[in-house]
């Protein structure tokens, strides 16, 4: 996630003039992993972000306990006897679109149930976040069994490699989509760049306290220092909605930095831009074939207004062999993610697209909507809930239902003029109902119900939106001062 920074203050580097060789020299230096084959380095591109829960560094040392209680990570001894693991907490799929000044991502929940791909060992299904870690752990134990005098750098780093291929082969399965690159950073390294920065400005919804993670902020816009940015994107404990708001934070916490990067002359400062590139040459990996120069050429022009962030959608929490998981279908995931990385060239008409019926954003903004799929056409929902969200009205649940022979919408106390113009879009009449909370409206969709024409996209989404996930995920992020969203 964090390897935005630096292949922000890359391209800098190369626009600004006078920068010595050795700046240069820094950036082309970044990169030391022959996990995958890498793709084209301009032009479009998927970029896989890798948050690695590690309590050792790149080389098998475990981190000093110093380090270690600024992370709230634990202590040597119980990182001795297994603690913290190698998951990787944070997977940002990125697709640059050709030119390099528009992106959009996709946060992949770490609890995502799927099938891994190129993984060693037996288990070859769980979690999407223990890819990585369970083959790092079987390619050690083979190596340890084959080549006992092997030295643990080499050992750490052959395990690592394992790892690596794991997890982008198996986010390749899961979205259908090849990954061109990646960039991975573990818990010290995000700790030692957000020193470089000194921090990040943050919003929140409410008050939060976790002593787990270490989080204790309160309510509205705050300057966290570097522990507590650490603290502020590896939260999930305590948030209403679980991981699902933890990867809302690690999207906010890149538009904090694209701002801060954008407006107090960090990439104008010779120091700071050189703090940052000995920092990144020390914690980042990158693939070995991906040319940080020219990428960076390319991405000048890509700022936090053109890179915008969703959420890769669930069906429903479940228990799985044991565990909490999130349960996924690949085919709709496939489908959002080759839809929204490879759109298809817009038409030009001259009849004028049918617009929703009046209603003003404000009152649309107090109405939350659910929508449940009891139709024939996959994915429906969602796109419906996104289409209401680009209206005004805040997203609810997403799921799928029982079949329902006709559309139907539903709305409590409050809801009767929201409801009417929703129920419009499908032509039929809003009913009441006393089982739906107060300031709500339930879509429940038919047999043949289609996408209201009425909800056709704005030509860009705001840079803040995302696409609701099914379940009780709380609505969508909502935009505020400087581009940096408040988030729960």
């Amino acid at each position: 996630m964090w390897y935005a920074v630096t292949c922000l203050a890359a391209a800098a580097v190369l626009a600004i003039s006078g920068f010595s060789y050795f700046v240069v020299r820094d950036v082309a230096s970044i990169g030391s992993s022959h996990a995958i084959a890498s793709g084209p380095s301009v032009g479009a591109q998927n970029i896989l972000l890798m948050g690695l829960e590690s309590r050792r560094d790149w080389n098998g040392n475990i981190l000093p306990n110093s380090i270690l209680a600024k992370l709230h990570a634990g202590n040597a001894q119980a990182v001795a006897n297994g603690e913290g693991g190698n998951d990787t907490n944070t997977l940002i799929l990125i697709h640059i679109f050709a030119g390099g000044k528009k992106a959009v991502g996709f946060s992949i929940p770490r609890d995502d149930w799927v099938n891994f791909a190129s993984t060693v060992g037996p288990q070859q299904s769980g979690k999407i976040d223990q890819a990585y870690g369970l083959s790092m752990y079987y390619e050690q134990a083979s190596l340890r069994q084959q080549n006992p005098g092997m030295g643990q750098d080499q050992l750490a780093f052959l395990g690592n490699e394992a790892g690596r291929r794991a997890a982008v082969a198996t986010v390749e399965q899961l979205t259908g989509v090849h990954v061109d690159h990646f960039a991975e950073v573990n818990l010290d390294g995000f700790y030692e760049l957000a020193k470089v920065f000194g921090g990040v400005e943050v919003c929140l919804n409410h008050n939060v306290y976790d002593p787990k993670s270490g989080a204790h902020f309160h309510q509205g816009y705050q300057h966290l220092d570097p522990a507590q940015s650490l603290s502020f994107v590896r939260q999930r404990d305590g948030l209403t909605n679980g991981d699902l708001d933890r990867t809302h934070r690690q999207q906010a916490f890149i538009d904090s930095v694209m701002y801060q990067l954008r407006t107090e002359g960090v990439l104008n400062d010779l120091t700071k831009v050189s703090a940052l590139l000995s920092v990144a040459k020390r914690y980042v990996i990158t693939d070995a074939g991906w040319n940080l120069l020219d990428f960076a050429a390319e991405m000048r022009g890509l700022t936090s207004r053109n890179l915008v962030f969703h959420t890769l959608p669930i069906k429903g929490y479940a228990t799985i062999d044991g565990q909490d998981a999130n349960e996924v279908s690949v085919p709709f995931i496939q489908r959002i993610v080759h839809d929204t990385f490879y759109p298809p060239p817009a038409h030009k008409t001259a009849t004028p697209r049918p617009t929703a019926p009046p209603i003003s954003r404000a009152a649309a903004s107090r109405t939350t909507v659910d929508v449940f799929n009891g139709g024939n056409t996959a994915g429906l929902a969602g796109r419906v809930s996104a289409g209401l969200v680009k209206q005004g009205f805040r997203a609810g649940m997403v799921a799928d239902t029982t079949a329902q022979a006709t559309t139907s919408v539903l709305y409590g106390p409050g809801a009767s003029a929201s409801a009417a113009v929703i129920a419009k879009m499908f032509g039929v009449t809003a009913v009441p109902d006393t089982a739906t909370a107060a300031g709500t409206v339930q879509v429940l969709l038919g047999a043949n119900a289609v996408f209201p024409t009425a909800l056709a996209p704005a030509a860009r989404p705001s840079p803040s939106s995302i696409i609701p996930t099914t379940g009780p995920q709380g609505g969508a992020v909502v935009a505020a001062k400087d581009g940096i969203p408040c988030v729960n």
